[in-house]
């Protein structure tokens, strides 16, 4: 992976957990995530007249793309709303993140990548490290509570979000290997922008709407650059690395989620969850190697 591509995915993954943080503080959630998504997609279409040269005409291939790749974020987004209504972030994020079980398996046998042995090994190690998050003792009992805590919405929730994430990696590396990756990715902010808005028209959200705005208004604001940040720089990524690779690095935002929770919202942290960090890294750094 050059530098490039992993100086993307990390300031993406730096980006990802800090709007996961607004997210957490947020009353409504599925409410402020459209938000969020009206704020970054209007920020978005401002710029692109910007932008040096027109606007690439985008042919069926790739409007099919940007709709299925919007189908499964949206998804992604709305169970990560209903995993963050009863769970802490620092468990919740993490189990939100397990796409990167699934990706390097997708790489392989749908995309023809091929992992090195050191590049295979960090991915392991981010693996471990996602994993061992959640552990407060090294324990038998302890290493098989969260298959126990399946019965959790919350947990459910956050699992499947992370399975859908994957099918949306796909999508996206697809898309951004031959469409520009600014353009694809207004593509796929504003069809995941018209979805969320049919689901929120529903009547169980109408009176949420202006209240979130009342209440978090400066949160709204600034999520829009924060999101339009992390979702631009993994594209460029994306383009650059391949997908087997930039999703695990991605999951630096773990280490991310589980800081901001333990500093800024009073969650707890122990020995586990500070090796996790470094497992993470050194995966991270492996991946980098290889």
């Amino acid at each position: 992976m050059s530098s490039l591509a992993f100086f993307l995915i990390v300031v993406s993954a730096v980006m990802h957990a800090l709007w996961n943080l607004l997210v957490k503080q947020s009353r409504h959630k599925t409410v402020f995530i459209w938000w969020m998504f009206v704020s970054s997609g209007s920020m978005f279409t401002m710029t692109l007249p910007l932008m040096p040269g027109p606007f690439p005409v985008p042919d069926l291939r790739v409007l099919v793309l940007g709709l299925a790749g919007a189908v499964c974020f949206v998804l992604y987004h709305l169970l990560n709303g209903r995993a963050y209504r009863g769970g802490d972030l620092s468990v919740v994020y993490p189990l939100s993140q397990t796409a990167m079980v699934y990706v390097p398996l997708w790489g392989i046998f749908l995309l023809g990548e091929r992992l090195t042995p050191v590049g295979g090994a960090g991915i392991l190690l981010v693996v471990a490290g996602a994993y061992s998050v959640q552990l407060q003792r090294l324990s038998l009992d302890e290493l098989l509570r969260p298959f126990r805590s399946l019965g959790s919405p919350s947990v459910r929730a956050a699992l499947g979000a992370g399975f859908v994430y994957s099918l949306g990696a796909i999508v996206d590396k697809t898309g951004v290997g031959f469409y520009s990756p600014l353009y694809f990715t207004h593509i796929l902010v504003i069809a995941m922008l018209a979805m969320m808005t049919l689901n929120i028209m529903r009547s169980r959200y109408r009176s949420q709407i202006m209240a979130e705005f009342r209440e978090n208004r400066l949160l709204i604001l600034a999520s829009g650059p924060i999101m339009m940040g992390s979702f631009l720089s993994f594209r460029y990524g994306l383009k650059l690395a391949p997908m087997s690779y930039a999703v695990p690095v991605r999951q630096v935002s773990i280490m991310v989620g589980v800081m901001i929770g333990v500093l800024f919202l009073n969650e707890p942290c122990g020995r586990f969850r500070l090796t996790a960090a470094l497992l993470i890294l050194a995966g991270a750094a492996l991946i980098r190697l290889g």
